[in-house]
């Protein structure tokens, strides 16, 4: 299956943990790269995959939230931990969601429907370290 192409990136690293990841079609993105449990500045692979999944998640509710007509208010905060396993490490990540202007089952609803539109959610999907949850106090 062919899939219809809408947008293409590529991001290379050369330099592995500590060095730089960046685009290789000089758009601009260049982040300096560190491990989460080093002294090194720069940004860690946990710190990437949340970022991508809160925005994207986030995202998919305002399209919702918008075709609904209602004014964008949704918040979503993602908790990446690293822990080790019996072939090195994994990740396990929460991401939590306050859609505050809708009432508890509005706010279920249109979580559903992002959660199946997200790319990233949708990548994501079926993974056992994996839990998106409605909440009205975040608590990672």
């Amino acid at each position: 299956m062919t899939n219809k192409r809408l947008y293409h990136t590529e991001i290379e690293n050369a330099e592995g943990l500590v060095g730089h990841v960046r685009t290789i079609d000089g758009s601009g993105l260049d982040v300096m790269t560190s491990g989460p449990l080093s002294a090194s500045p720069g940004t860690n692979p946990e710190q990437l995959l949340g970022a991508a999944f809160a925005t994207c998640l986030n995202a998919t509710i305002e399209a919702e939230e918008k075709r609904r007509k209602l004014t964008h208010e949704s918040i979503v905060r993602v908790g990446v931990d690293m822990a080790p396993d019996s072939e090195g490490f994994q990740f396990f990540v929460h991401a939590q969601v306050k859609i505050p202007q809708v009432n508890e089952q509005a706010a279920l609803d249109i979580l559903a429907i992002a959660e199946k539109r997200c790319p990233v959610s949708k990548l994501l999907a079926g993974s056992s370290n994996v839990e998106i949850s409605l909440v009205d106090v975040f608590d990672l």
